[in-house]
């Protein structure tokens, strides 16, 4: 397939959208087919083996379509199903996105570090084995804000009841942080909620790094676009409606 194949990226729904803008902006000339797997999201409220099997079929779907390497846009889905596709698929590039937590801590040191993320991001091994590296040096606060990716699929990105529950689980801390770390690849989308709650506090999250990670990895295989291929993005959805996808088209178009 070499170069001329596009790059597969996935998410539970719309939260990966925040990544692929990333990729986008650094990757022009690659060609992005999302998919977004809405009718099954969210991925932060099932069981890691319920994750995987998602994971592995989309999978599965993205190289029979074309795909030369897939990025999971999804916390969730990487603890979840990242290592176990790399081992089935070992010949693939497959890139995931994890917490932001060394950026926060190296801008931080012997700061406290808020994480928000999903409840499974928190409770898998991958948070973990990454908190431990960190926590010596800051410290990290782990937020499990469920029911908040529910609301932000919606795409009222400044309702009451995101406002209301980004309070219920930060508020308390308004005033007393250096930095929060965005664990869920839809928590981007909600950036300016978060500010409004905690006050202007530093925010990190994982899309710059994943597309550079991608560029690097794709330029070590070969497996670059030429510089004069038009690129582009396209989108699909487990939950195939004109209005799910056009829900989509808007998430791109926002600032994140």
């Amino acid at each position: 397939m070499g170069s001329a194949g596009f790059i597969g990226v996935f998410d539970s729904g719309v939260g990966g959208i925040s990544v692929l803008k990333s990729l986008a902006a650094e990757l022009p000339h690659e060609r992005f087919c999302y998919f977004g797997d809405s009718a099954n999201a969210p991925y932060g409220d099932r069981d890691a083996q319920d994750v995987l099997a998602l994971s592995r079929n989309i999978v599965t779907r993205q190289l029979d379509e074309g795909a030369k390497a897939i990025v999971i846009a999804c916390n969730t889905a990487t603890s979840a199903a990242a290592a176990a596709l790399r081992d089935e698929y070992p010949d693939l590039p497959i890139i995931g996105v994890e917490p932001a937590l060394k950026p926060a801590v190296l801008a931080f040191p012997r700061g406290r570090i808020l994480v928000m993320a999903t409840a499974t991001t928190l409770a898998l091994d991958k948070f973990h084995r990454l908190e431990e590296r960190w926590a010596s040096q800051a410290e990290v606060v782990p937020i499990a804000c469920v029911g908040l990716v529910d609301l932000i699929e919606k795409g009222d990105l400044s309702s009451p009841e995101i406002h209301a529950l980004v309070e219920h689980y930060v508020g308390r801390y308004r005033g007393t942080v250096d930095g929060v770390v965005l664990g869920c690849t839809h928590y981007p989308f909600v950036k300016q909620v978060i500010r409004d709650v905690l006050g202007d506090v530093a925010l990190f999250d994982g899309g710059l790094g994943t597309a550079r990670q991608l560029r690097t990895v794709l330029t070590a295989r070969g497996l670059l676009a030429d510089d004069d291929a038009p690129g582009g993005v396209t989108f699909s959805s487990s939950k195939d409606t004109a209005e799910e996808l056009a829900l989509y088209q808007w998430f791109y178009q926002q600032q994140a």
